[in-house]
């Protein structure tokens, strides 16, 4: 399921909108400052949700989930520059001269 999570967070405190963001991308991608897709299946969205109302305050922080569904692509257009990549399109990799190995992070 594609998931479309946009906020709006207290950013007067040190870690501000970032506290939100690295939830979220457990799980999916910024596509712009505030704006972030998910393509999770429903204990990962779960999850997420979970994480997320632990780490706002409903007082002052605002979070909004957009359900796009599993036919996401005829939902999205995309104009100007493309900050995203398509997260089930083919991954490639090669191997870079004089380095070992690289961390992608846990996933």
């Amino acid at each position: 399921m594609y998931i479309l999570v946009t906020y709006d967070v207290n950013t007067q405190l040190k870690e501000g909108r970032h506290r939100v963001a690295k939830h979220c991308l457990d799980f999916g991608q910024r596509v712009q400052q505030s704006v972030l897709e998910l393509n999770v299946d429903g204990a990962q969205r779960a999850k997420c949700k979970n994480q997320l109302a632990d780490s706002v305050d409903a007082k002052v922080d605002s979070l909004r989930y957009y359900f796009l569904g599993n036919d996401w692509r005829r939902r999205v257009e995309q104009f100007g520059v493309q900050t995203s990549f398509d997260v089930e399109g083919p991954l490639f990799a090669w191997r870079i001269p004089g380095v070992r190995e690289i961390s992608l992070g846990s996933r």
